[in-house]
């Protein structure tokens, strides 16, 4: 075992040096430090390189983030492939993971577990709201907000967070490598092929890369397997996947090899959108309309270009509650989904309470419907609605998560990227001060006052009184 140790610890640390072996480019690369007091990870200095190529000729360029610096040569490739025609012109900004130091110095934090193996949005929030524009001003070289220009690479950590970038933010980053990716129990990216199984597809582009010998650290799991298991989640999800699979071990040594000819695959058919593909969840297909199944992402959500409605043109009732909490009555009034339990009005642990009703009254609560969250964060949960079905379609920070007749989750409805912004952000409003209500064909969410947004599903509304068709033990 020791020196099978050994062995992974000498192949990790030559495959270093081969991949990060100073190979002469023809456009420049700039040295910067970042520091920062924000509000994302407070008190990190992090060094940055920065490629431009000498095509670039000012205008708004493409963009690779390297996690953990300049790996593979980067830059020397991209020179041959942009020379070649087989990338666009693209700016490399390499990012080092943060430090936090104390007064001696000394590093008193290492944060690199903390931002790239965390499963929530806070690492691509902080490439876009801080460290591009950082480069931009540093540099003045300016960058294409547009996601389909983006891609991203990590090793390990850096491969999770990669791939939980652009899941996470496919409005950023849209062509995904990742190498002997940590898609164990680390810090939930163990979950991620879950979440890839649920949520609806996303225009995303991905490699995945690893070795039958990756067992980095096996009281987290096994890397190769969990790699498996989302490259066939992938699958499943219909998603434009590519996999490298070899018997090497936790190195970077593979990734190397095989880095030019992935960009080239990451790139092809540019300047075309990734578009998103159609998933294997029948559950989930059963809502879908074939003609949404094949738009972009952008455009997925919406249904015609006026989405949003003035209230006096809708029935934009309110969400329905039982005390402080929010609920909903099944459609023939059996009983009820709850937010919480009857003894509590704070929101509880990211489980739905279930109530019999007898009597006109609730009775035999249980604790019922499993909702997912990442990050290891008790969700934010709004309003809910049953639909004619049965299925209850609960709003949360993760998306709007459909349960079962048994309480499970079957699949996870993204929030549109213009709901988020105009509802969430712009007009201040938290998931609590919306409300979603099921219509003919249609998913209202209001904030009750201004602007409902509608999307068109193959759903119909609950008829009171009546008992939906039964879905049997699960």
């Amino acid at each position: 075992m020791i020196i099978r140790l050994l062995r992974q610890l000498l192949t990790f640390s030559s495959a270093i040096i081969f991949c990060q072996g100073i190979a002469l480019s023809q456009g420049r690369t700039v040295s910067l430090t970042y520091r920062t007091d924000g509000n994302l990870y407070p008190g990190t200095e992090r060094n940055l390189q920065v490629y431009i190529p000498q095509q670039y000729s000012g205008t708004q360029a493409c963009l690779y983030i390297g996690l953990d610096g300049i790996m593979c040569n980067a830059p020397a490739v991209f020179d041959r492939l942009i020379a070649e025609g087989k990338m666009p012109v693209t700016i490399g900004i390499f990012v080092q993971p943060g430090l936090i130091r104390g007064k001696d110095g000394q590093v008193v934090r290492y944060n690199r577990s903390n931002e790239f193996d965390f499963t929530d949005g806070r690492f691509a929030e902080f490439l876009d709201s801080e460290i591009i524009p950082f480069v931009e001003n540093s540099t003045g070289v300016r960058i294409s907000k547009d996601p389909d220009k983006r891609a991203i690479f990590g090793l390990s950590s850096g491969g999770i967070a990669a791939f939980n970038a652009a899941w996470m933010r496919p409005d950023l980053f849209r062509r995904v490598f990742s190498g002997v990716g940590t898609f164990v129990s680390m810090r939930g990216g163990n979950d991620l092929q879950m979440f890839v199984r649920k949520s609806e597809p996303k225009p995303l582009r991905i490699f995945l890369q690893d070795g039958s010998n990756d067992v980095w650290n096996a009281t987290f799991g096994h890397w190769y397997e969990a790699n498996r298991m989302l490259a066939t989640a992938l699958d499943f999800a219909g998603y434009d996947a590519g996999y490298d699979w070899s018997d090497g071990y936790h190195s970077v040594k593979r990734s190397a090899e095989i880095f030019e000819q992935v960009m080239v695959w990451l790139w092809r058919d540019y300047p075309e959108p990734v578009r998103a593909g159609i998933t294997q969840n029948d559950f989930l297909n059963k809502y879908l309309y074939q003609d949404q199944e094949k738009t972009p992402f952008e455009d997925l959500s919406v249904c015609g270009k006026d989405q949003w409605i003035k209230e006096k043109d809708i029935d934009a009732s309110a969400a329905e509650k039982y005390g402080n909490r929010y609920a909903a009555t099944y459609p023939d009034g059996s009983f009820m989904a709850l937010e919480t339990d009857l003894s509590h009005d704070s929101q509880e642990g990211n489980c739905l309470w279930q109530a019999v009703i007898s009597n006109g009254q609730p009775a035999y609560q249980q604790r019922f419907y499993w909702l997912h969250s990442y990050g290891n964060q008790t969700g934010a949960k709004g309003p809910m609605a049953f639909d004619s079905k049965g299925n209850l379609f609960i709003l949360t920070d993760t998306g709007i998560q459909v349960c079962d007749q048994n309480g499970r989750v079957r699949f996870i409805l993204e929030i549109p990227d213009e709901v988020k912004t105009a509802l969430l952000k712009e007009r201040k409003l938290g998931l609590r001060q919306l409300n979603i209500k099921i219509a003919e064909e249609k998913i209202l969410l209001s904030d009750g006052q201004t602007f409902t947004y509608s999307r068109k599903f193959n759903i119909m509304p609950p008829i009171k009184g009546q008992t939906p068709k039964s879905q049997g033990q699960g």
